[in-house]
């Protein structure tokens, strides 16, 4: 696979060309869109500047009407476009006025508009990453996009599509790297026999398989939750395109956490095939060395992963304040939730997981309130209790996604015992890390000193979440299942 033609692609498919789809005129749409949906058009994003990467909106480029009334004159440089030396077509974001935040179509023959050198980069030797220069750019009225100090609603709606897009490409790449190591590992023979044959190297390809289905099927839930709210809208409304942009905003913690943990699969892929390989996996002749450089971007474009893990808990805490979430009605629920019994476990396949999925909910929810209570909206402040905050709930959106899909793939496909084993190993592992962060939270929102009978509570619903699930030997089963197959099979 070549990561520098998908980024090429993924632009001119996504935030190259989406903001004209969500946000544009119909007269900008007739104009771009037939030859941007061709090839022959290369279209391209600018919102990153050298003093504004994470903080977005703080961008100093600007944009002043000309006297006559005719045009935009702006001034300034963006940073670190893709696509920059062979787009036609850029949407920039700039400051109209200086403080109204904005959008535009700049094309590429723009007067007062220069490309400047490429960037000399660690990987993605093959993509085009420029600076763009606006010395009194005259850019015609007509190609504001959307409205003057809309700029916010256009670029992270954009950002929103940009992150699965990119979690869907990280994805894809780490399927690629499973087959390579797998292929690796059954030919490359040390004492005797296949390294396939160690369990240590057993262990890594079953990680990185139930790590890539998870990351799947977090992002098709997502996807599927997006597609449902836009079925919902009236194809007939001339605001039917904006909608559609607007309500991806709705699913913007969704977004975030598929952004994240694809990239951060996709870092595990990578390293763990590298490992694989050994000493080659160091020379540049085999496939993972190109690999290893390409993927690191993957953390950092489309917001930092960082940034998308504020995204992920500041959201949260905006729905719960705006009570668009009812945390206070279902912490009501847990000393209820408490009284029932453990399930039969032979009336469902995941009725342990299900279960414990649903002791970890009561819990995350008790952190999160404790979380709201101590530090209300300074919250964001704190940002290791927050990136905490948002793995925890990552992991168990994640999980839930997997059981989901697991129980699906019952009926459909002849790989339903291996999704089984998958989903059995990831809740299994990501409870245990849903503990683990819990107490981290707890210990710094208490300072060390848990109250007892919260402590208290907090154990029943940990004891809940135990499974005692034997993974070592199903990834021993599932690692055997997937050097039997000519291809990432899920």
């Amino acid at each position: 696979g070549s990561p520098s033609f998908s980024c090429t692609f993924s632009v001119q498919t996504g935030i190259g060309s989406i903001g004209i789809v969500f946000f544009g005129t119909p007269e900008q749409k007739q104009k771009y869109l037939p030859k941007m949906m061709t090839g022959e058009w290369v279209g391209a994003y600018a919102l990153t500047e050298s003093s504004a990467g994470s903080d977005a909106l703080s961008g100093k480029t600007t944009a002043v009407l000309s006297d006559d009334g005719k045009h935009y004159i702006l001034n300034g440089e963006k940073q670190f476009i893709s696509n920059g030396s062979w787009a036609d077509v850029f949407t920039v974001l700039v400051q109209v006025d200086g403080d109204k935040f904005s959008g535009f179509i700049v094309d590429r023959d723009t007067e007062g508009f220069e490309i400047g050198a490429e960037e000399k980069k660690m990987g993605m030797k093959g993509s085009s990453t420029t600076p763009l220069i606006f010395t009194n750019a005259k850019v015609p009225v007509e190609n504001l996009l959307y409205k003057v100090g809309k700029g916010a609603t256009i670029a992270f709606n954009i950002l929103n599509t940009g992150r699965y897009k990119l979690a869907a490409a990280c994805i894809g790449g780490s399927k690629l790297g499973i087959e390579h190591a797998i292929e690796y590992a059954l030919n490359r023979r040390q004492f005797g026999q296949p390294i396939a044959n160690f369990d240590a190297i057993k262990g890594k390809i079953a990680d990185m398989t139930v790590r890539v289905y998870a990351a799947d099927s977090m992002l098709y839930r997502t996807v599927g939750l997006i597609q449902d709210t836009i079925d919902e809208l009236d194809k007939s409304d001339p605001d039917y395109y904006k909608k559609m942009g607007e309500a991806h905003e709705r699913f913007a913690i969704e977004a975030s956490m598929a952004k994240v943990f694809g990239s951060e699969t996709s870092n595990l892929v990578v390293d763990e095939a590298l490992q694989i390989h050994g000493g080659y996996g160091f020379i540049e002749e085999y496939p993972l060395a190109r690999a290893y450089r390409d993927d690191r971007i993957n953390r950092i474009w489309e917001g930092t992963n960082e940034i998308n893990r504020a995204i992920n808990t500041g959201y949260m805490m905006k729905k719960v304040l705006m009570e668009e979430i009812s945390l206070r009605d279902y912490l009501k629920g847990v000393k209820e939730f408490l009284a029932t019994e453990s399930p039969d476990i032979e009336e469902d396949l995941f009725q342990s997981e299900k279960f414990a999925l649903e002791s970890a909910k009561r819990l995350a929810s008790m952190v999160f309130h404790e979380a709201l209570c101590e530090y209300g909206q300074d919250l964001k402040h704190e940002q290791q209790l927050s990136e905490a905050l948002a793995d925890i709930f990552t992991y168990i959106y994640t999980a839930g996604s997997v059981i989901s899909r697991a129980r699906q793939s019952q009926s459909s496909n002849g790989i339903s015992n291996m999704s089984s084993v998958i989903a059995r190993i990831f809740t299994a592992e990501s409870l245990l890390e849903v503990k683990s962060l819990s107490n981290i939270c707890l210990n710094k929102i208490f300072m060390e000193t848990v109250p007892e009978n919260f402590n208290d509570t907090v154990f029943q619903l940990e004891s809940r979440m135990t499974l005692n699930t034997d993974t070592i030997s199903l990834k021993q089963s599932l690692a055997d299942f997937m050097y039997t197959q000519n291809n990432y099979p899920f």
